[in-house]
């Protein structure tokens, strides 16, 4: 399975709780917040002004070492 943009983040982390040192190192706090059960990797990205691809690539990057 793949992260994708459309996942909310609440799904990301519920799925992969190791990713949520990745939202972290980018300041994505909305990992314990409300608004991870509706944002989505898009959208959490757009919010902190990030690279929605980059962070996607980290995210993957950080289950794909999963056993």
């Amino acid at each position: 399975m793949q992260i994708t943009r459309e996942m909310t983040i609440q799904e990301v982390v519920q799925q992969f709780p190791e990713t949520i040192q990745v939202f972290s190192r980018y300041g994505v706090g909305c990992v314990g917040c409300s608004a991870a059960q509706y944002d989505n990797v898009g959208q959490g990205a757009a919010i902190h002004g990030l690279d929605t691809d980059q962070l996607l690539h980290e995210l993957n990057a950080c289950i794909a070492t999963r056993a």
